[in-house]
């Protein structure tokens, strides 16, 4: 748990395979010392590499950035759109940024399974921080007492359009439906007569 908040903002998002069309979670890390991790996962094998900011500042200059965000924001940007996909080999994988063969690339080494459990447990826990920051984002922004006065007013303006209201006579038990204020009439029984009188 110390290992996910020593690290700041993650980025989270979906890529392709395009030979077999699978499914990845892309993540990145921004991570304290320097640098970001980027890496992939299915939910069984997991694959990462480091930049360190040695790494990146090629890579910043080629596509005329500013800072890490801006480079985890274009990630981020190629994942959504389709321009990013990956190509999964038997120990590593290769990471495209762009459509053509010619646009930057980066190689990821598979994780062993110890490491990548550990990886994918971490990505879960950074998934549900992410959710509950989310929530508690929505949570403050609502407000009973300012959401009560909004549909006072509501109501109000929409009464206001409506014209002069009419009173409406509550319906008493055993009223008519038909025929409003007057009573329903009970069926009638008979009467009982005693052949011994």
């Amino acid at each position: 748990m110390e290992n996910i908040t020593s690290e700041s903002k993650s980025v989270l998002c979906t890529l392709l395979d395009k030979n077999d069309q699978s499914k990845y979670v892309f993540f990145t890390q921004k991570k304290p010392e320097g640098g970001i991790n980027i890496g992939f996962t299915n939910g069984e094998g997991v694959w990462k590499t480091h930049l360190s900011e040695e790494n990146l500042s090629p890579l910043m200059k080629t596509f005329s950035l500013k800072s890490t965000e801006d480079y985890t924001l274009k990630l981020k940007c190629a994942c959504k759109t389709g321009k990013a996909f990956v190509e999964v080999q038997e120990d590593s994988a290769v990471l495209h940024l762009g459509l053509e063969p010619t646009d930057s690339s980066l190689t990821l080494s598979k994780l062993t399974d110890s490491e990548g459990r550990t990886e994918v447990k971490d990505l879960l826990f950074i998934m549900a921080d992410s959710l509950t920051q989310q929530d508690n984002r929505g949570i403050s922004s609502f407000s009973p007492i300012k959401s009560l006065q909004k549909r006072g007013t509501e109501f109000e303006v929409r009464n206001q359009l409506k014209g002069p209201s009419i009173a409406v006579r509550k319906r008493l038990p055993g009223d008519s439906l038909i025929n409003p204020g007057t009573r329903r009439k009970k069926t009638a029984t008979g009467v009982a007569f005693d052949e011994d009188d």
